[in-house]
This record gives structure tokens, C-alpha cells and sequence, in this order.
């Protein structure tokens, strides 16, 4: 019988890697272009603390790599650059991603967040 791979698996987790690489890039240069039409903008800062943090369960930071990868990332569903909707679907995935995970969005990670909004 074959083994089967589980989630924490790394070799499943190749294209994650990628998408944090982009997020560590790109993630403050779109962070302050989209800031005022983020109405969370503390918890989403705190949510990528909380992505990048090694101890974080591997499937916490995979739901904020991919949440975080489809907002730093130019070509979405709905164009970043309409003024109106342009963040709209962005927000959306955010929000829900951050609401499924955000018992693990700690102390820490809050703190960081503040700081790095001073």
C-alpha cells in the first residue's frame, strides 16, 4: 500500500514557496498603495507576520501565503487599477482567510504589526 502524502508534506509545498518569496518582495509596496481602502489594515499586517512565522501550523500559513499572494499579485479577477472595485476582491479573500485562521494570529504578531505601522 502506498503512503500518502500528508499536507505538511514538503514536497507538496513547492509553489508556496514561490508565492511567500512574492509576498516578502511585493507585500509593503502594494500594502501602501491599497492602505486606505483597507478597512483592516492592522490585522491584515498581523496576518503576515503571522504567515511568515515559522511556528505558525503549516496549513495556517499556506491559507495566508495564498491570501496574501492573490493581493500582492497584479493580474486579478477584478483590476486593481478601477478605482471603485479595484481592491474589492482582494479585501474579500483577505477578510475570509484571515477570519478562518485568526485564533492564530498572536500577540506577537499584533505587536509586530504595530510597529511596523508607527
Amino acid at each position: 500500500m502506498p503512503a500518502t502524502k500528508h499536507f505538511d508534506d514538503p514536497e507538496i509545498i513547492g509553489p508556496e514557496k514561490a508565492q511567500e518569496d512574492r509576498v516578502r518582495r511585493d507585500f509593503w509596496k502594494v500594502l501602501r498603495r491599497a492602505a486606505g481602502r483597507i478597512p483592516f489594515v492592522d490585522e491584515l499586517v498581523a496576518a503576515y507576520y503571522c504567515a511568515l512565522d515559522p511556528k505558525t501550523p503549516l496549513r495556517v500559513r499556506a491559507t495566508l501565503i495564498g491570501a496574501l499572494a492573490y493581493f500582492v499579485m497584479p493580474i486579478d479577477v477584478i483590476p486593481d487599477f478601477l478605482v471603485f472595485a479595484g481592491f474589492t476582491d482582494d479585501v474579500t479573500v483577505l477578510a475570509a482567510s484571515i477570519a478562518m485562521v485568526r485564533s492564530h494570529i498572536n500577540d506577537t504578531h499584533r505587536a509586530k504589526a504595530r510597529d511596523s505601522l508607527k
